[in-house]
């Protein structure tokens, strides 16, 4: 195996002392760079790559197990070799769940670092070489296993299995099949835009909407309340599957976790999605039954979710919970996240806390409107580690742990995903067509077929006919949308930019998390 290059961290509050070792594994050929504490090695993994890290069992500040713990929480898959004083039962349990690779106990000299390094690369190489493998077998399971798909629950599996890989190619530098698995992911979001096309408005006339956003309450929340337990539902704004399952490790320390999905609505954007779920109703429902409520909301994009609240209590009073107490609160900025936290206590003894997260679809929109932004969010595997920093230190993190101790149940779900847009599509459309990048309304507007869903009888779609907007157009796959006028100008801006409204996997399978705290008995 060539080590050539090979990057090490090595971790060790008394890094004096190691300047031999280092010595001798650099004439081996390796890259070696020193830090001197817990604090400092997680902040140059954050920053750089490395190829291993060797760390201390025992340092000032955070220890080398915490140290590693949190690494891993980062979705970090560097391979560990810790050297401690003693080979003790716990450290052999770390090394089982995946925490450490190997361990030396002390002393030790240069040669044994140096076959423990060649030991763990070369363990971690095969590993490699055995994901690439395992992928092309999967490949061909999965391409077939479409041909068969008949229902949502096997899409969401399909889905679940590409979230997956893409997660594993995040770890594992397969640079030459992640290209074919990103046009495998593309021909299979292909084929769930002809499902939903195909099946939309057919379920919405059957009345086969179980898995529809519109049923989260029915499904998740309302069996919770009728056996008179507490709930929080916190819906963060845009975020996909891929984005949770980041997450998971730092859940999984205070939760217990239990994985379901709901689909989002078409248009796949919150002013119809959201509103959906805190009411429980289709657009078309809330227009009918709140018309002046409605006409207020879409008077302009800041007003498209100020009922939420209205919506909620009205669920619930609907549902026969007129008697439950209710608190709910939206978060756009840092100040307002920060406000709920420190007086998050106050609602403990509430039935109902419902909380809306926008950070994550802020993020995406700011990849598009800024060059910093965008350069950070330069593909989807930025954007995970970008949403997985923020969660880390967020104030969402520091309730999630508060109300693990509390015995309510919490239910983390989204309205919508988002997805990276590769293709202009060039529209038509007079000056009151709305401004969605992803989806329009309005009055002859026109798409080519092939890049967008022409919808000319929205109620069969379960969205309101407005006489002056009586036509939708839905991008599909990764199609986005572009008028004649400064074309190439927004084509530039627009383009690998994450966007909502479409036809997509990750626009409208979306999860539905369920979690019981540990500590609470």
């Amino acid at each position: 195996m060539s080590i050539s290059q090979k990057r090490i961290l090595w971790a060790d509050d008394e890094v004096e002392f190691l300047q031999p070792h280092k010595l001798f594994l650099e004439k081996k050929g390796f890259i070696v760079e020193t830090v001197n504490s817990g604090e400092d090695a997680i902040e140059s993994i954050k920053n750089n790559y490395y190829d291993l890290l060797l760390i201390d069992e025992i340092m000032t500040g955070i220890d080398g197990l915490t140290t590693v713990k949190r690494i891993r929480n980062q979705n970090i898959d560097i391979p560990v070799i810790m050297i401690t004083k003693n080979e003790e039962e716990w450290l052999m349990e770390e090394a089982i769940a995946g925490n450490i690779d190997n361990f030396l106990t002390k002393p030790v000299n240069p040669s044994q670092i140096l076959s423990a390094c060649k030991s763990v690369l070369q363990s971690r190489q095969i590993q490699s070489d055995y994901t690439s493998r395992e992928y092309i077998a999967e490949f061909q399971k999965i391409n077939e296993s479409i041909r068969e798909i008949s229902s949502l629950n096997q899409w969401y599996e399909v889905y679940d299995k590409l979230v997956t890989w893409s997660l594993k190619f995040d770890r594992y530098d397969q640079s030459g099949l992640k290209q074919i698995f990103d046009d495998q992911f593309s021909e299979i979001n292909e084929a769930f835009n002809q499902f939903i096309i195909k099946n939309y408005h057919k379920w919405i006339k059957k009345g086969k909407t179980e898995k529809f956003v519109t049923n989260i309450f029915n499904q998740h929340l309302k069996p919770c309340l009728k056996k008179s337990e507490k709930v929080c539902l916190i819906v963060v704004d845009c975020m996909r599957m891929d984005h949770l399952k980041i997450l998971l490790p730092l859940l999984s320390e205070y939760f217990t976790i239990k994985h379901d999905f709901a689909i989002s609505l078409l248009p796949s954007a919150t002013p119809y999605a959201r509103n959906a779920i805190f009411s429980g109703m289709f657009p078309i429902e809330i227009h009918s039954k709140y018309p002046q409520k409605w006409d207020e909301m879409m008077k302009n994009e800041y007003t498209h979710n100020q009922f939420e609240s209205f919506f909620f209590r009205d669920l619930l009073d609907r549902n026969g919970f007129e008697n439950k107490s209710m608190k709910y609160y939206k978060t756009v900025t840092i100040e307002d996240g920060q406000n709920l936290e420190n007086h998050f206590s106050e609602y403990k003894n509430l039935d109902v806390i419902g909380i809306v997260v926008n950070y994550i679809d802020i993020l995406g929109h700011a990849k598009s409107e800024s060059k910093v932004i965008g350069e950070l969010l330069h593909d989807e595997s930025a954007y995970r580690d970008a949403v997985q920093s923020w969660f880390e230190n967020s104030w969402l993190n520091s309730i999630l742990k508060e109300i693990s101790n509390w015995g309510h149940k919490v239910i983390i779900t989204s309205d919508h995903g988002s997805i990276r847009v590769e293709k202009p599509t060039m529209i038509k459309g007079d000056k009151d067509t709305s401004a969605g990048i992803r989806y329009k309304y309005g009055r002859n507007i026109y798409a080519p077929e092939k890049g967008g869903l022409t919808i000319t009888k929205p109620e069969k779609y379960g969205l309101p006919r407005v006489s002056q907007f009586n036509q939708f157009i839905i991008a599909k796959n990764k199609h986005f949308f572009v008028y004649p006028n400064n074309y190439n100008k927004f084509v530039n801006r627009l383009k690998n930019s994450f966007q909502h409204g479409g036809i997509s996997l990750e626009e409208l399978i979306i999860p539905v998390t369920k979690l019981q705290g540990k500590n609470w008995k």
